[in-house]
């Protein structure tokens, strides 16, 4: 199989993982686990895993994301471009007397 193949496919099954069908399966679980918990056969522990469960699927490029980051040492540390510390703040303003509410209460026609 050439690697175009094979990405694919990798992506297709990333696709119904983190797709639509896992959202639905997500709420629907979600969803029982509410309803036992209003019939009062509420297991605590398959509460537990469910949520977890839902948290590891959909964090699962963001957990994976952060464990290859600090291997990949073949990109090197850049700051980019248009970053704030390299923005000017602007001046200060000269202080004045400013109420916000004086003539609040007066129409606008005055």
């Amino acid at each position: 199989m050439s690697s175009g193949g094979m990405l694919a496919a990798v992506q297709w099954v990333e696709q119904i993982l983190l797709g639509s069908v896992a959202t639905v399966t997500a709420v629907i679980a979600v969803g029982l686990i509410g309803l036992l918990s209003l019939d009062g056969r509420f297991d605590w522990k398959r509460g537990a895993r469910t949520i977890l469960g839902c948290f590891l699927i959909f964090g699962a490029p963001i957990i994976a994301a952060g464990l290859i980051l600090p291997v990949d040492s073949s990109r090197p540390n850049v700051e980019p471009q248009n970053a704030q510390a390299s923005i000017a703040p602007p001046p200060p303003r000269p202080a004045e007397q400013y109420d916000p509410y004086a003539g609040a209460a007066l129409p606008q026609g005055w």
